[in-house]
């Protein structure tokens, strides 16, 4: 469900988590200083989830710099909840002594792209697929 998946494509398969370049988001998260993540849920189910840990991701832009992923179920999107998990996750970071945070956003993905901004983070490079952001959360 973090993938972006623009309108009218079909999802990857759940054989694409495989991959190397995504094993970087799960594989023994939470034995790292800087692995973070928070859930949100409704009605008793987890509808959504974002995390972040220091790792050579496609967000990863500095040294020792934690960069994050976030996901919604479809159906909760536009619903403000994105923003209060990752308000969230961006204050447990800040608590935590973390001066910055990255991420790498579609170029598609015009609410993502709102979102991020309006919490403050700030493109500080692109490639042809992705806008490269930065949060200085001190």
């Amino acid at each position: 469900m973090a993938i972006y998946v623009p309108e009218g494509e079909e999802p990857p398969e759940e054989s694409v988590l495989d991959r190397p370049e995504l094993r970087v988001y799960i594989d023994g998260f939470g034995d790292e200083a800087w692995d973070v993540a928070m859930g949100v849920r409704c009605e008793g189910e987890i509808v959504g989830a974002t995390w972040a840990r220091v790792m050579d991701d496609y967000g990863h832009l500095y040294e020792g710099v934690p960069s994050l992923a976030i996901s919604l179920l479809p159906q909760y999107r536009g619903r403000g909840l994105g923003k209060r998990l990752l308000s969230g996750l961006l204050s447990e970071l800040r608590d935590m002594g973390c001066g910055r945070v990255t991420l790498a956003v579609q170029k598609e993905n015009r609410e993502a792209c709102g979102l991020y901004t309006g919490l403050g983070f700030e493109t500080v490079g692109e490639n042809d697929e992705e806008y490269l952001m930065v949060n200085n959360l001190t």
